[in-house]
């Protein structure tokens, strides 16, 4: 008999073998996993022409706009006056400080360590969600004793301990990360997509703003390289970067999702090496091993059932964290 005359004229038509998440996931978690990782170099590649803030300030709003206008397009409400307002002070946190820093950081530290560095963010965020009665589980004590010894090695190390103030602004980079991550969690937002747009357009001006306050100046004829940079890390790592772990939230479980926390590090240091002729000291090696094995040992206590605030993303890849409950 034949199938199509027997199916029920009112039942949705199945998806395209493009959509089915058997081939969207892995697809989603490669685009995290590269995509975030190399942007880290595209940045490096950016500021030699583009001034740090600036950089940032452009990219943000850049993709702010064509986000926010595609959401209002298919009908996503605004946001009210009070979300705007915790757009803005949260966007400042997490894209201002946390990206902006990094962009200044990585004008004097390579890439790959920058994306070492920014790895502690999940340490932070366990410890300032103290503040709103999150304090960490005993065994979550261990995890941030690790993670923060590997901290000081990277900073003490070959690669980091000629460029202080690089060192020191990406510690406030993924500290003020994380505290934005946790401090948004309590305030009223849009939805996720919305809350992203409204980040990125409201950090993009703050930016922007700071950045003719200190100085900064619009690139005279930028080389091909360095504006096809910052067009990747708009397009690439803000909105398709964003769209696919969206994507993967909906669709597997949140440690899969989060993984990139793991694999960004390795690939931004591999992508520098080959592509960005970065020299990665064997100290700093082992700063990452011990920072990656500190924050395991937190997402391993969260799998036990432990409610904890989850992993923010990189400021690299510029995506506003999601608050998660990790279950087992």
């Amino acid at each position: 008999m034949n199938d199509t005359a027997d199916r029920d004229p009112a039942a949705p038509s199945p998806a395209p073998r493009w959509r089915r998440p058997s081939l969207l996931v892995p697809a989603a978690l490669l685009a995290l996993y590269l995509v975030w990782g190399s942007t880290y170099l595209a940045i490096r590649i950016a500021l030699v022409s583009w001034p740090p803030f600036l950089l940032a300030g452009v990219r943000f709003l850049g993709a702010g706009l064509a986000l926010f206008a595609f959401l209002r397009w298919r009908g996503m409400p605004a946001p009210t006056a009070r979300q705007w307002r915790n757009c803005a002070l949260s966007g400042a946190m997490l894209l201002g400080l946390g990206n902006g820093l990094v962009c200044y950081a990585e004008q004097v530290v390579a890439s790959g360590l920058a994306a070492v560095a920014v790895a502690s963010m999940p340490l932070f965020a366990a410890i300032f969600g103290g503040i709103w009665g999150q304090w960490p589980h005993r065994h979550e004590w261990l995890g941030l004793a690790v993670g923060f010894a590997g901290v000081i090695v990277l900073n003490f190390g070959s690669g980091m301990a000629g460029a202080p103030l690089g060192a020191l602004a990406l510690v406030v980079a993924a500290a003020a990360w994380a505290f934005g991550s946790i401090w948004s969690k309590q305030r009223d937002m849009p939805a996720p997509a919305m809350n992203t747009a409204a980040q990125m357009l409201t950090a993009g001006v703050l930016l922007l703003l700071f950045a003719a306050v200190i100085g900064e100046r619009w690139p005279v004829a930028a080389p091909l390289a360095a504006n096809l940079a910052l067009l990747y890390l708009a397009v690439f790592g803000s909105i398709i970067g964003f769209s696919a772990y969206l994507y993967l939230l909906g669709h597997v479980r949140p440690a899969l999702a989060t993984s990139y926390a793991y694999v960004n590090p390795p690939v931004a240091v591999l992508i520098g090496a080959l592509f960005g002729g970065e020299t990665v000291h064997g100290g700093d090696l082992v700063a990452m091993a011990i920072i990656l094995a500190g924050v395991a040992i937190l997402a391993l206590t969260r799998g036990r059932g432990v409610t904890t605030p989850a992993a923010p993303s990189s400021p690299a890849g510029a995506r506003p964290a999601a608050p998660e409950t990790v279950r087992r």
